[in-house]
């Protein structure tokens, strides 16, 4: 696990490196335990290392022993053991145990055909000092971030944005699409970023580059779900031994590590699933740790006791209350970009936690997006037959006052009877559209961008053919995981110098969800059907049978309560036309709805919090 960083002369010159040391310094939190750098005429790379594997050497940049190939990595590569053995069959010569030596001499042996051999997550440099050919890629499921950006002559990327910032020139204007994008989704999705200038490379894909030509974005891997005809037919009793089988061995390879790791436990059963495998593959007594809320229908620390005692881990708690939101702003300053998922703060501090302990930790990303984990996937499949019902419910549904439970039955009925006579894909969308695009047409006051929800029907329209479930569940795999789920686990953790591993998105088992048929992910208002079943011999009944409750925060009860506020300060008029991005008329709509319980608008709000508080300390002019 490390932060990379580089710069490219475009036009094959010598490349003005100067602003390369500031960069990887920027990157200090994702790698404390050293840093090297190399300036080889058009290319500058440096890395910032946070020592997991072969502590006593693994420095980068690593080349090989012709100093022909250099490379830079964030990331770990699980199956390196077994790579190196096949490459040493093949001639090749190794000094350390690292991950990086592999990826080295792998890009000799087999060039960018090393990727599909990978099993691990990352995000990886290569530069090629014979063909003058630099090389980026990202993993496949974008678990590890790498931004880039051309100005001036000059190409840079880098592990986050703040090492982009120390680039004279790059991240000035604000991107509007993006802006529109936040507000949909309350998060950036790739390619965009918060600057016009500055774009991510998208999970499995590289950039390509070389002397005189323009910088090259293309697709090496698209993981998704089979034809429907090809789903796999199989009794659920066997496919159940099988997953459990390959999630045992995903667990066992993301174990692998010269430093301690733990487990996030939150009490559900995606994490309870790895604390089990993980109590089982290992030697000694696993380190768990759990978040807890005051609020008892947010809060999930008995299961994960339950689990605790079970296996008998080395286990750690704290339990959040509503001043833990005063570190907000220390949380906006951990992202790149306005970033605005609640359950940042829970992973926040689970991670703050975590890394007083171990230096790696297991966490469940992914198991819903695979294995259909969440109520919107129940409501896809019922909403062919409900929205006629739906549609004359609505005026008694949209009369109901807003509570402040977790995903309140208001708020899911409300959400439910708005939505449910769409197409398909704008269904899926309206069930978790933060703001509706008149809301964000009134926000930016005419300044609008490009409609986000195309970035969904371009991903949608690739699976054709796929199990109408199957292809919204790829929706959801390709872009929320990706662009929310594993940004807020990778800024969270890393802001703390903790490397969080995802066993769920392991090919050996991100290859099975995606042959499942439907009816072993959701049957009825069932979810994670098979993934239950695989389950039920690891974990207490308890767990195995209880409702979802996620890793998400009291935000609608402290909106109303302790951090209104705050809000009120941060959301004021004159606030906001300082901001200069936001109309503060809707906001403040939004915000007298939300005290006056007549909608729950915790999800907008807080978004409108984490931008607001974002330009205030990292943000340009737009």
């Amino acid at each position: 696990m490390c932060g990379i960083c580089g710069l490219v002369a475009l036009d094959g010159g010598a490349v003005d490196a100067a602003p390369l040391r500031a960069m990887a310094g920027a990157l200090e939190h994702r790698g404390p335990d050293g840093h090297g750098e190399l300036v080889d005429g058009p290319v500058a790379l440096a890395n910032r290392r946070l020592a997991i594997i072969d502590l006593e050497h693994g420095e980068q940049p690593m080349g090989s022993e012709d100093g022909r190939v250099q490379v830079v990595q964030n990331g770990e590569v699980y199956d390196h053991a077994a790579l190196r053995e096949e490459l040493r069959r093949r001639g090749h010569r190794f000094a350390t145990r690292c991950d990086t030596e592999v990826l080295v001499h792998g890009f000799e042996e087999w060039d960018v055909g090393v990727l599909e051999r990978l099993r691990g997550m990352f995000a990886i440099a290569f530069w090629d000092a014979r063909e003058r050919r630099l090389v980026l890629a990202r993993d496949r499921f974008w678990i590890k971030p790498l931004y880039w950006g051309v100005h001036d002559g000059r190409l840079a990327f880098a592990s986050g944005l703040k090492a982009l910032r120390r680039v004279p020139g790059l991240c000035g204007e604000l991107d509007h699409d993006a802006l529109e994008a936040y507000l949909a989704f309350n998060s950036i999705p790739a390619p965009l970023s918060i600057f016009r200038g500055v774009r991510k490379l998208p999970p499995g894909h590289l950039l390509e580059w070389r002397p005189g030509r323009e910088p090259e974005v293309r697709r090496w891997c698209r993981p998704g779900p089979v034809p429907a005809g090809e789903v796999r037919r199989e009794r659920g009793g066997d496919l159940a031994a099988e997953l459990r089988d390959r999630m045992r061995d995903s667990v066992r390879a993301h174990l692998v590590a010269d430093v301690p790791v733990g487990v996030f436990l939150s009490g559900g059963v995606d994490s309870c699933t790895l604390a089990a495998l993980a109590a089982e593959v290992s030697a000694e007594p696993v380190r768990t740790f759990s978040i807890g809320f005051e609020e008892r229908s947010f809060d999930e620390l008995d299961r994960a006791r339950l689990v605790a005692r079970r296996y008998g881990t080395d286990h750690h708690e704290v339990v959040l209350r509503p001043d833990a939101a005063q570190l907000l702003p220390e949380i906006v300053d951990a992202f790149d970009e306005p970033f605005a998922d609640s359950s940042a703060l829970p992973t926040y501090a689970v991670s703050r936690l975590a890394a007083e302990h171990v230096k790696v930790a297991l966490s469940g990303e992914g198991g819903d997006e695979l294995f259909g984990g969440y109520f919107t996937y129940v409501a896809d499949r019922l909403a062919p037959w409900l929205a006629r019902p739906a549609s004359l419910a609505r005026p008694l549904v949209e009369r109901l006052p807003s509570t402040s439970g977790r995903v309140s039955l208001d708020y899911k009925a409300k959400r439910f009877v708005r939505a449910a006579a769409l197409p398909a894909l704008e269904r899926h969308h309206g069930w978790k559209e933060i703001n509706a695009p008149e809301v964000r047409a009134a926000m930016l006051d005419g300044r609008r961008g490009a409609d986000p929800v195309d970035l969904l029907r371009a991903r949608y329209a690739e699976t054709e053919g796929a199990q109408a479930l199957a292809r919204l569940q790829d929706v959801d795999v390709g872009i929320y995981l990706p662009d929310d789920l594993l940004v807020k686990t990778d800024r969270a953790s890393m802001a703390h110098s903790l490397e969080v591993r995802v066993p769920f998105l392991d090919p050996e088992v991100s290859d099975l969800a995606f042959a499942l048929p439907t009816r072993h992910k959701v049957r009825g208002t069932a979810k994670k059907v098979l993934l239950r079943r695989a389950a039920a011999p690891l974990l207490p009944r308890e767990v195995v049978v209880g409702r979802k409750k996620g890793f998400s925060i009291p935000a609608a009860a402290w909106l109303r309560g302790d951090l209104l506020p705050m809000a009120r300060d941060l959301l004021s008029p004159e606030a906001l036309r300082r901001g200069g991005v936001l109309d503060p008329a809707p906001v403040q709509r939004l915000l007298d709805e939300h005290v006056a319980r007549t909608e729950d608008h915790s999800r907008p709000l807080w978004g409108l919090l984490c931008l607001a508080l974002w330009m205030d300390r990292c943000g340009s002019s737009s």
